[in-house]
């Protein structure tokens, strides 16, 4: 591809504006641009696995209902936790990664932003991937967590579980090239004074996160090969009668399934721990215990797995360690809510709405956490770990926390991140809403399941005591749908407004606080000194003033900023052949077929060009 070097004197704003907003959208490598599309991506994909949650919840309304059949039920259950786990609340995370790391750390860009373009459209392609499923009538159809032997060609014939067996090592891909980035750019590309313990509470959280994120997803990778080599290849990792291994797949799986639950939940910690301060205007609490509690989390969430196991027959030895690991992994976030509660008292809280959302995260996450240590005794784990009770328990923990938690992070940083503020009456309606739906869901979920309605059924008939417990939750779920379009039409009645937002409307603690809203391409003007913890707050005492300056846009005179490139969206459709040839290709010499083949050469051509482009080819001297 012919490329064009720019004149030193060439700004930016100038280049891009010979290009077209899609051509720029499409070929960026500008850490905020690539947040600001993991949100918007990850959002509709999380309304796609709401209508899917609605479809449920309307099925299950009434016992004996016919409203979907069987089958496209055993879809529906299975891409709703697929899509919310891997397709919304990841990367929902991934756009405050994305978007606040290089921020929150002084930094002008992440470590490698190509790579981070690449992670975003393999995210997209894999879930657009995923989600064309449903166009042939072949969704994924053998739940979520893909237990063998269901998993198998045997018992799930046809392409449905190929999708999920191939879109999730897609996903992975996208995964593990975002793990590498930020813990690299969090690693090396602080700014000047800022250590490892004077690093905010969020950048903590992250860093943390992806190195759960490049320990845990090379297991499931490794299980997703051996399952594509018994459903395509006839192989027998899984299979008994060919001397395999059902339970292989559930350590496996679970091996990586827990710390990805902190995959989920640490960077919502995070984000709580950066608003609880500025909304009590005082320090977080007991900061140190907050860093070694979330490090304690991720080392313990590697030795747990074995709870979500307790009915396969491990024996007593295997049960008693696992149940004890489970109550021990209790205390360090206890630490967190501990410290939390120690944040607000006393200081001076200012209940906005983003204040809202983390009060409510606090108590919802304690609800789920409750039941989650219920579950570390065995004996009551075997009677609910197929009931409703389970399903109550993770949606406490992963909606009235992660989602919950994100939501604070939107309203908090959205100034931030679009230079206009959120109406404050719609955030808090949105905020009652969403509390009284997410409530009314899944707390009469928990008596369902102490009365005995098992997980996964599309069905159930009437006099069981099952009846009122599911009306109530499918009104509850109707109510939270109505909660997130009170949150769009927020969206909708901000972009439309003029009124912008100041630079520090929180009077905030962190660097991104002292750059104009949103910011600049290149963030800082001058690489930022960082003496103490909050250093924002720290600046503002030195001058004797409640609130800096408001900052004044620079014109980047003599910073360089790498320029945009096609070759990660190349990368990414050569890896999303390389996949989607192993379904429809007959293989020419096994196990490649034509479409597979393209895809590797593609990839591999893709990444030659892209490390051998001219280093100067459309970047800029601003």
């Amino acid at each position: 591809m012919a490329t064009t070097v720019l004149e030193p004197t060439m700004t930016r704003t100038a280049a891009l504006a010979k290009r077209s907003v899609l051509v720029d959208w499409l070929t960026t490598v500008d850490h905020k641009k690539i947040g600001i599309m993991y949100g918007a991506w990850a959002f509709f994909f999380f309304v796609i696995g709401g209508v899917e949650a609605l479809i449920i919840r309307a099925q299950l309304a009434r016992p004996e209902a016919t409203l979907v059949s069987p089958e496209f039920y055993n879809q529906l259950f299975t891409m709703h936790g697929t899509t919310m786990i891997f397709l919304a609340v990841m990367p929902l995370s991934a756009m405050f990664f994305n978007f606040m790391i290089p921020l929150l750390i002084g930094a002008r860009d992440v470590a490698f932003p190509r790579l981070n373009a690449m992670s975003l459209w393999v995210f997209v392609l894999g879930g657009l991937f995923l989600n064309a499923s449903f166009l042939f009538g072949t969704a994924p159809n053998g739940g979520w967590f893909g237990y063998a032997p269901l998993s198998g060609r045997q018992y799930s014939p046809g392409p449905h579980m190929d999708f999920w067996v191939l879109g999730l090592q897609i996903l992975g891909i996208a995964s593990l090239a975002a793990g590498v980035n930020f813990f690299t750019t969090i690693l090396n590309m602080r700014a000047r004074g800022m250590t490892l313990m004077r690093m905010p509470m969020f950048v903590w959280a992250t860093l943390i996160t992806q190195v759960l994120v490049l320990l845990s997803f090379p297991v499931i990778t490794v299980a997703l090969i051996l399952l594509m080599a018994d459903r395509l290849f006839g192989s027998g990792f899984f299979v008994t009668a060919m001397g395999g291994d059902p339970m292989l797949w559930q350590h496996l799986f679970w091996v990586f399934g827990h710390p990805e639950v902190y995959i989920l939940i640490l960077p919502a910690f995070g984000i709580i721990s950066e608003i609880l301060p500025v909304f009590s205007r005082k320090p977080l609490f007991g900061y140190s215990a907050m860093v070694f509690s979330s490090a304690f989390i991720a080392f313990l969430g590697f030795g747990v797995w074995s709870h979500h196991m307790f009915s396969t027959g491990m024996g007593p030895l295997a049960d008693s360690f696992f149940s004890l690991a489970t109550m021990l992994i209790a205390i360090p976030t206890g630490v967190k809510i501990f410290n939390w509660i120690g944040t607000l008292w006393g200081g001076s809280l200012q209940f906005k709405t983003p204040m809202y959302f983390a009060l409510g995260f606090i108590a919802m996450f304690i609800m789920g956490g409750l039941s989650g240590v219920m579950h570390s005794v065995a004996p009551a784990d075997l009677q609910q770990t197929d009931t409703y009770f389970v399903v109550a328990h993770f949606h406490y923990v992963l909606f009235g926390g992660s989602i919950l938690a994100l939501t604070a992070g939107a309203y908090y940083w959205w100034p931030k991140m679009f230079g206009k503020m959120l109406d404050e009456g719609l955030g808090k309606f949105h905020f009652w809403t969403t509390m009284i739906g997410f409530n009314l869901t899944f707390f009469p979920m928990h008596f369902a399941g102490l009365l005995g309605m098992p997980r996964r059924v599309y069905t159930y008939p009437s006099g069981l005591g099952f009846d009122l417990y599911n009306l109530m939750a499918t009104v509850g779920a109707f109510f939270l749908a109505f909660s997130i379009l009170v949150f769009m039409w927020n969206v909708i009645k901000t972009w439309r407004s003029s009124e912008r937002a100041p630079a520090d409307p929180w009077g905030g603690a962190t660097l991104e606080w002292t750059i104009p809203s949103p910011p600049q391409e290149w963030n800082f003007d001058d690489e930022p000194v960082v003496t103490e913890r909050d250093a924002v707050w720290g600046m503002k005492r030195a001058a004797g003033v409640r609130m800096l300056p408001e900052p004044v846009a620079g014109d980047g005179k003599g910073i360089h900023m790498p320029g945009p490139s096609w070759w990660p969206l190349v990368v990414s459709l050569g890896i999303l052949s390389f996949f989607v040839g192993f379904m429809f290709d007959k293989p020419w010499a096994f196990p490649f077929g034509p479409v597979t083949v393209f895809g590797l050469l593609l990839t591999t051509f893709a990444i030659f060009k892209w490390a051998y482009e001219a280093p100067d080819a459309h970047a800029t001297n601003h």
